[in-house]
């Protein structure tokens, strides 16, 4: 029986005999027709190196042995080097509680954990959680003002998020921060930042210290929306928690939701851009482009990269490593059921490795964000994330596959 060795070596006398190698680098010029040219002379013709072996004037390579030698075919050009794929830095849930969104029932642990447990224990015997960070969705913006109490609010925060459900995921290693606004709550956004904005970002920092969490900014006007107050706002809140960009204070991470692309919320995706995305003086530590009607995709987050360079005034392009994408979560879909099926599986390479355009030096976003866990609407047949319909097939196998860090890190700043 032949070896492998002899295989190998009968293969290379083989194209030896079958004439020029193949791997010329071909840094000859283009053969010319009216160009004289001397004996030795290399010329670049059709795919191939070739040289002269004559004087020679107007005879083509290839078509006349005795003037032209062929040295052989041309190397193909180096293929570009394949993408640096980046680590998935955010991973994580807005999580809607079990009535619709507001947070308004209160909870007991025991309860809470049959119906969450999946996110801190992603099932696979390693005792990790499915995300990296839970976003408790939403804070009602006047009452958060008003510090109000009353059967459904305390201090201004909902009743359902205690210290206790913080806690119920730091202690898992997962990061938590509280959202502000939502869209039912726009209105309220409105009526907030009209009546003291900067009071409004002095209690959003109050209630990111007592919790030990971060603040979310969900403020849902398409058009019209007030851009000074929201920059009170911000400039209260940050009075308090200045940036940092180590992560290690979890009540400095302010961030702030914005479309899924570019061409809905145009004008506080435009100031947010350029006031507080920017990578050298950042202000807000990233933005979340959250989910479209039929959830998001390379399509839209494209826009935020790219920017919306046509549109008058134009919207800057974002650095990857200042927004995340949002996806659907239900529990009768594949991104919760089945990770080899799901959209976070079909959009990795893009969130991985997705190059600047104009903004940002290093390639691939920060990560995804879902909309929601547990019980987000009342709309008829909807899956929650509860049991049986949990997670850990969907986002519990990607949280291992993507390796994503836990606790999460000190996120890139380029």
């Amino acid at each position: 029986m032949r070896t492998i060795k002899t295989i190998l070596l009968a293969a290379t006398v083989l194209a030896l005999s079958l004439g020029p190698a193949l791997s010329t680098a071909c840094d000859a010029p283009a053969w010319d027709s009216v160009t004289t040219y001397s004996r030795g002379d290399l010329v670049t013709h059709g795919t191939h190196e070739w040289r002269a072996k004559r004087a020679t004037t107007g005879v083509t390579p290839g078509t006349h042995k005795p003037s032209w030698a062929d040295r052989g075919a041309c190397a193909p050009d180096e293929p570009p080097p394949p993408p640096s794929w980046t680590t998935i830095q955010i991973y994580g849930v807005w999580h809607a509680g079990n009535h619709y969104a507001d947070w308004s029932m209160p909870r007991q642990l025991d309860e809470f954990d049959q119906a969450n447990h999946w996110l801190i224990d992603r099932g696979d015997g390693s005792g990790l959680p499915s995300v990296n960070l839970v976003v408790l969705s939403f804070v009602h913006p006047m009452r958060l003002l008003n510090r109000t109490n009353d059967a459904v609010t305390v201090e201004g925060v909902p009743i359902g998020m205690t210290q206790e459900i913080v806690d119920y995921f730091a202690d898992a290693g997962v990061r938590v921060m509280m959202s502000i606004g939502g869209i039912t709550y726009t209105d309220a956004w409105d009526e907030a930042l009209a009546t003291d904005a900067t009071q409004l970002g002095l209690n959003a920092a109050e209630i990111a210290a007592r919790f030990n969490v971060g603040i979310e900014i969900d403020y849902e006007r398409s058009t019209g929306a007030n851009l000074e107050g929201l920059q009170a706002f911000v400039d209260a809140y940050r009075s308090v928690h200045a940036y940092d960009a180590s992560g290690a204070n979890h009540a400095a991470r302010l961030t702030i939701d914005l479309a899924a692309g570019g061409r809905y919320l145009q004008e506080l995706n435009r100031y947010a851009t350029i006031h507080w995305l920017d990578n050298s003086d950042p202000v807000l530590d990233y933005a979340n482009a959250m989910v479209h009607r039929s959830s998001g995709s390379p399509t839209n987050w494209r826009e935020h990269v790219n920017g919306m360079p046509t549109y008058d005034p134009k919207i800057p392009p974002k650095a990857p490593n200042r927004f995340t994408g949002g996806l659907f979560l239900k529990g009768s879909m594949a991104n919760c059921t089945d990770f080899y099926s799901s959209e976070q599986y079909e959009h990795s390479e893009y969130v991985q490795t997705v190059a600047p355009n104009g903004a940002g030096t290093t390639s691939g976003m920060l990560g995804i964000m879902f909309w929601a866990a547990e019980v987000p609407t009342a709309r008829k047949n909807y899956k929650p994330t509860t049991p049986p319909y949990t997670c850990e097939d969907g986002m519990g196998v990607a949280a291992g596959v993507f390796d994503i860090p836990i606790p999460m890190g000190p996120l890139r700043q380029q």
